[in-house]
């Protein structure tokens, strides 16, 4: 029962996050923003916050990740735990796009 509250608690919030308000800021290579960290702002910070340390409904710590590039995308691509798969929304590039700015996060020990 409580997984599937917090399940349903995070999907709540993710379509909160997604729902549409004033009109959306553009990033982009103008700004200093890469690709995946715009990605990354749009659909990591809800759980992971902006630095990757958030760790908000059991998302893990970014910043502490051993995990190598291959697992990343993996886990990015097929999600774990309360964590959405996100291979139906991001394509291959965008997924490696976030995981390289995730990657460029600086690490915490």
């Amino acid at each position: 029962m409580r997984k599937t509250f917090i399940a349903l608690a995070s999907m709540a919030l993710l379509v909160l996050a997604c729902s549409s308000g004033d009109a959306p800021v553009e990033l982009g290579a103008e700004s200093g923003i890469s690709e995946g960290e715009r990605i990354y702002r749009m659909n990591c910070t809800l759980c992971h916050g902006t630095d990757g340390k958030l760790g908000f409904n059991g998302a893990k710590d970014l910043t502490k990740s051993t995990l190598t590039k291959e697992e990343m995308i993996a886990r990015v691509r097929e999600g774990k735990g309360t964590m959405l798969p996100y291979k139906n929304m991001l394509s291959a590039k965008d997924i490696e796009a976030v995981v390289a700015h995730v990657r460029s996060l600086p690490k915490t020990k």
